[in-house]
């Protein structure tokens, strides 16, 4: 018997957020109701010419930004710098992505694919 593939392994992921940093989490993603969301990868680029710090969450739908659910935790970013996470992450309905820099030139971009 064959096994039936999730929709996951059949589409190409695509970018589901995209956004500057604040000196808050805020929340970037937010999986739909009655859909999963697979996470394939993160991009974080440091458009400034300095340093700066971030961090990125994947936080439960009943939960809050905090370093239990840190992807990234006061990650250093040199001038110019961009770093990558690749993995895979599945979150279900109203978790979200959330993102927080200690300032607004850090530029966070998340890929992956959603399911039903």
């Amino acid at each position: 018997m064959t096994p039936i593939l999730p929709t996951f392994e059949v589409t190409v992921p695509v970018k589901m957020a995209q956004s500057a940093t604040t000196t808050s989490a805020v929340t970037i993603y937010t999986t739909p109701t009655d859909v999963r969301t697979y996470v394939a990868d993160i991009n974080v680029c440091n458009t400034s010419g300095s340093t700066v710090t971030f961090d990125v969450y994947l936080v439960p739908a009943t939960g809050t930004a905090g370093v239990t659910n840190a992807i990234f935790y006061q990650c250093p970013l040199t001038a110019n710098q961009t770093v990558q996470w690749t993995g895979s992450q599945i979150m279900f309905p109203g978790d979200t992505v959330q993102i927080k820099g200690s300032g607004t030139a850090t530029v966070v971009t998340v890929s992956g694919q959603q399911a039903s």
